[in-house]
This record gives C-alpha cells, sequence and structure tokens, in this order.
C-alpha cells in the first residue's frame, strides 16, 4: 500500500508569528506616539558655582522680559526652564545668563524636550528628530585655508635651513618663498647644493627637492603630505568646531567634513545666527611673548590697542594650545578680566620662565585671521596686556586689557574650545526660520496624508475584500516606520525625508498590488480561494524581494555618499523598504489567514 504524502494546512500561521508580530506593532507604536506629541524649546541650567534662583524667582524675571514659560522642573544642580513659544529661546537664555551673573560657573544649554507624558519617557521613547528645514535654525559652509597650513611648514624648514647654513658655515644662500608650499634656495656653490639635497632627505623627506638653474634648488612639499596635513587640519578643525559649538550652548548640532577641505555645520533652533557666527568663523587664540629691548636677540614688532609698538621676541614663550580653561569675571578693580588655566607641560614651561625672569616685562598678544580684499587670510595681532613679572607664575594665573565683559566672555569661549589650526571662511550662510520650518512640517505632511488618502481609497474600490487588507497594512507601515526613526539613535527627519515617506506609500501598496495580482491569476486558472492565496503569497516574493533589493541598493549609496537632506531622503526610503515588506508579506497574509484561514482544506504538498 503507498504511503500517503505528509499533508499542511494552508493559510495558517502558529501562534508564535501572531506573538511576534502584535509586540513589534505595539512597540513599534509607543515608539511612534511621542512624535505626536512633538517637543517644547528650553533652555537648561546647570549651575556648578552659585545655586540657581528658586522657580518663583525664575518665573519672575521670564515674566519681566515677556517670556512665557510653560513649566520649570528644579532638580539639585540642574534647571530646565520648559518655554511656551520656540522662538523665545535664545531671548531666555540670554535673560538667564544675566540673572545668574557674569561670575557663575553655570552653563546655559539650548535644548528641546519631550511633550509626551512622562510614562512614554520613562519606558524610553522620544519623538523624532528634525533636521534644519523643519525645524529652523542656521547652516554654514566653511572653507578652510590650507595656504597658512603650508606656509607654517614652509617657514618652518627655513628656519631649520638657516640654522643648517650656519652651522655648516655656507655663507651668500637666500630663501625665497616661492608659493605657500614651494622655497627657492639659492646656493654658492655644487658642495653646499649637496650638503641642503642630503638634510632634506635626512631630516623632511616630506619636501620634494629639485635642482634649479645655478646651484639652487627648488622645495616643494608632496602631494602625499599635503594630503595628510590637509584630512588631519579639516579633522582638528572638526573637533574644535565641536567644542565651540557645545561652549555656545547648542545640543543636536551637526557638524560633519564636505569634499576635501570643506566642514558643514547645521544648528537646529538657533535664531540668533549673529553670535553663532561670531564664535565659529572666529580664529582668535593667545600667546605670551618676553619684551626684548631693541638688539637683544631675535625680536618682532606688535601694536597694542592704541597704536603703540610693543618689541617682543619672535618666539613666544607658550601659546593657546596650552590653555585648558579660562573663565570671564571682574577683577579688583572692576575690570573685565580672563583666568587662564594650562596644562602640565604650559604650567611647568611658565614656572620656569616667570621664575628666571621676575622684574621683567611680559605681553599677551591677542591673534585673529581676516580676509583681505584679495581675498587671502591675513594674520592680525595685538597685544592686549603688559605686564611685570612680580612672583613666579603657575598654572593659574589671569590676564587683563580684554576689554569688556561681553569681549572677555567671548575670548574665554574661545580659549576653552581651542583654537582653529587653520583660518575658516564662511562661504555659505543659510538661515531658516522657525516659522518656515513649521510651514514645511505641515506642507509635508498634508501631501502624506493626501497620498495616503487617495492610495486607500484606490485599494479599497478596486480590490474590494483584498483591498481593505492592503490599507491596515499601510497604516501599520507608517505606524513602523515613524517607530523606527524615533527609535534608530541619530536618524534625523528632513523634509526630503518626509518625501521618503510619501514615496513608501506607494512602495508599500505596491507589495501588496503585487500579491493580490498573482491571487487573481491563481482564481482565472479555476483554483479555490485558499489555493490562490497560498500560491499568490509564494509565486510573488522571489519578485517582491528583488525589488526592494535594488532599490535598498540605492538607498545605501545616498546615504552613504550623500549628506544633510540626501541622506534623510536615504534613510526614509531605506526603512520604508524593510516595513512595507514586513507588513505586505508578514501583516497582510496574518490578516488574510485570521480572515479565510480557518475553512481552507487541507492540500497534499506537491
Amino acid at each position: 500500500m503507498r504511503k500517503k504524502a505528509p499533508q499542511r494546512l494552508i493559510n495558517h500561521y502558529p501562534a508564535w508569528k501572531y506573538v511576534v508580530l502584535i509586540v513589534t506593532l505595539v512597540v513599534m507604536m509607543l515608539s511612534a506616539i511621542p512624535t505626536w506629541y512633538g517637543e517644547d524649546a528650553a533652555v537648561e541650567v546647570s549651575a556648578k558655582g552659585v545655586p540657581v534662583p528658586d522657580v518663583v524667582q525664575l518665573q519672575h524675571t521670564l515674566k519681566q522680559h515677556d517670556i512665557a514659560v510653560k513649566r520649570i522642573d528644579q532638580q539639585s544642580d540642574n534647571t530646565l526652564v520648559v518655554l511656551a513659544d520656540e522662538s523665545q529661546q535664545t531671548a531666555a537664555r540670554t535673560v538667564l545668563a544675566e540673572a545668574m551673573g557674569p561670575n557663575s560657573d553655570s552653563q546655559l544649554t539650548l535644548a528641546m524636550t519631550p511633550a509626551a507624558p512622562v510614562w512614554l519617557q520613562s519606558m524610553g521613547f522620544a519623538p523624532i528628530k528634525l533636521g534644519l528645514d523643519l525645524r529652523g535654525g542656521v547652516q554654514f559652509l566653511l572653507d578652510v585655508d590650507m595656504n597658512q597650513v603650508y606656509q607654517a611648514q614652509a617657514e618652518l624648514l627655513q628656519d631649520e635651513l638657516r640654522q643648517e647654513f650656519r652651522q655648516q658655515g655656507i655663507r651668500n644662500t637666500r630663501i625665497e618663498s616661492v608659493a605657500s608650499d614651494t622655497l627657492l634656495v639659492r646656493l654658492p656653490n655644487s658642495e653646499a647644493n649637496g650638503k641642503v639635497r642630503q638634510f632634506i632627505r635626512q631630516n623632511y623627506p616630506q619636501w620634494q627637492v629639485t635642482n634649479e638653474s645655478g646651484h639652487g634648488v627648488k622645495l616643494a612639499l608632496k602631494a602625499d603630505e599635503q594630503t595628510q596635513l590637509r584630512n588631519l587640519t579639516v579633522q582638528q578643525n572638526l573637533q574644535t568646531m565641536r567644542s565651540r559649538i557645545e561652549e555656545l550652548g547648542i545640543t543636536e548640532a551637526l557638524v560633519q567634513r564636505q569634499g576635501e577641505n570643506r566642514i558643514r555645520i547645521e544648528l537646529p533652533g538657533v535664531q540668533d545666527p549673529a553670535a553663532a557666527k561670531s564664535v565659529i568663523g572666529a580664529t582668535a587664540s593667545l600667546a605670551f611673548y618676553p619684551v626684548r629691548e631693541l638688539g637683544s636677540g631675535s625680536t618682532m614688532t606688535i601694536n597694542d590697542e592704541h597704536g603703540n609698538p610693543v618689541r617682543v621676541a619672535r618666539k613666544p614663550i607658550l601659546s593657546g594650545d596650552h590653555i585648558v580653561d579660562a573663565r570671564a569675571s571682574f577683577g579688583e578693580m572692576g575690570m573685565a578680566e580672563v583666568n587662564i588655566n594650562l596644562d602640565s607641560a604650559g604650567g611647568k614651561i611658565m614656572s620656569d620662565f616667570s621664575r628666571q625672569n621676575i622684574g621683567k616685562p611680559m605681553a599677551t598678544a591677542f591673534s585673529e585671521y581676516s580676509r583681505d580684499s584679495e581675498g587671502n587670510a591675513v594674520q592680525e595681532s595685538k597685544i592686549i596686556s603688559v605686564a611685570t613679572i612680580q612672583s613666579q607664575l603657575g598654572n593659574r594665573f589671569r590676564i587683563t586689557g580684554a576689554g569688556s565683559i561681553q569681549d572677555a566672555q567671548q575670548l574665554a569661549l574661545l580659549l576653552r574650545a581651542g583654537s582653529l589650526t587653520a583660518p575658516v571662511t564662511i562661504v555659505e550662510e543659510r538661515t531658516i526660520g522657525p516659522t518656515l520650518g513649521a510651514e514645511n512640517i505641515e506642507n509635508g505632511f498634508a501631501a502624506l496624508a493626501l497620498g495616503m488618502g487617495l492610495t486607500l481609497i484606490f485599494m479599497a474600490l478596486w480590490y474590494r475584500r483584498l483591498g481593505w487588507v492592503a490599507n491596515v497594512a499601510l497604516i501599520f507601515n507608517m505606524v513602523m516606520l515613524f517607530g523606527l526613526l524615533a527609535m534608530i539613535p541619530g536618524a534625523v527627519l528632513t523634509l526630503p525625508g518626509i518625501a521618503g515617506l510619501v514615496l513608501t506609500v506607494g512602495m508599500a501598496v505596491d507589495t501588496n498590488v503585487l500579491i493580490f495580482e498573482r491571487i487573481r491569476d491563481k482564481l482565472r486558472e479555476g483554483r479555490s480561494l485558499a489555493q490562490a492565496i497560498d500560491r499568490g503569497f509564494s509565486s510573488a516574493f522571489s519578485t517582491i524581494f528583488d525589488a526592494n533589493f535594488t532599490t535598498m541598493i540605492t538607498a545605501v549609496v545616498l546615504y552613504a555618499i550623500g549628506n544633510g537632506p540626501i541622506q534623510g531622503f536615504a534613510l526614509t526610503l531605506g526603512l520604508g523598504l524593510l516595513t512595507s515588506m514586513f507588513t505586505g508579506i508578514f501583516a497582510s497574509r496574518a490578516i488574510i489567514n485570521l480572515v479565510w484561514g480557518r475553512d481552507a482544506r487541507r492540500e497534499v504538498r506537491i
């Protein structure tokens, strides 16, 4: 007797699959709900030096300046002031800074706090982060001037060559700067030429040496060395920019490299671009010089604030690279001053120098870069103070002459955040107001609602009893997509991202269209509804997978090489592909199994 083939129950899912589906949808829904509530603008006060004023006093102070407050949450040294109007966030920070006083060591940070219920926040759910084009804010595109870096390398080589010429007794030499990365050395004879070539080969292999007319040589920085210097300089400037933005008290800022030597900065929620611009584009630094008399070694002249020349040593005692902290305050005479803290290496240098030069003057020079009429970066330096060393200095000391208390605070901010290794130029500035951002959100989601509404109507009319299954799956798909966007760290929703959401609506129902058309084909072949459903899902899977996989490749490439809005579009496109496959295949099949699977006949597997 022939053994019967094993049978299976078609259009049936085991219980664990339904559990997975329900749990996934519940978690994604909880993750998506905070986005519905949105976020409130807030100012976070972290008090370190003085106690924060109480809640009543803060509300009274802000009310005097017509700033509406929703609530104030106060916990030990941390106070969160939640505002009713996002456009007043910068003004509230200024008012609170004045209330805390200039001597306060408090940190005020612009922040956005979720408006969702506390029980949702306690579970770790937060709303989707909005990009610059939706929240409003400022975008800067900075160009890093590498000529100054190459020139600094060339000047270092010039000094080394002059010292080598003196040690070797080579006379009648001349060094000319042909370009920022090229030097021309005039030499008296071939013997000197050979010594220079050997010196460069042993000590400066990153410089390429070629013979010139006579006995001269041309020194040019190699291309690979330029590339390495450019990468290091841009990376250091990126870190400095991030530090400065943190000092400004701006959260959720985006700082990233764009191209070879450009930096893109996005500051969502910032309504005062002038303040951010003055700090981000600044290249201020300090250096401390011994004051010299005429004829006492290698010197140079730097003017003070009144235009009077001050002769100082060409080599500084130490530069701002050793400054680890700087705070502005009022001195004993009521003048603004900056309290400097040095690192261990800088403290030792200053201690040794001051011990050996008690009673002698020391000058503090303030330097910054600016652009001339031809667009070239020019360093401008001035002496802000000349003080006589009264005693041995250590890691901590103070300087005066920085100007007003506001000037001292900005100088302290720049010193804390570090000096840029190369000057930068703001080549593009784009400001989006919060009103325009809100309008972008309204228009974007209106387009999403319209597209989704039309799609739901079409599917319900065209596929009738199967159409409502597709509509439920589409709604699940949107819930899952919003939940994933809110859950993934670093995910940001932009205006092109909303366009990706609209596109996802079409892709999600496209999966169901392919399945339903396969089911119709099987019904035309004379199969029962149960058989048509089973064969329709199985035959359409490979086509759906291939189509979505190729589109996913495009999304990954866009995200990898794009930036900003392009990444936002690629992110929603890629996540939409994943959720549409999950809901279109798994969720739709689960619904159909529950409705039509109960009456399915047992069939023999072929």
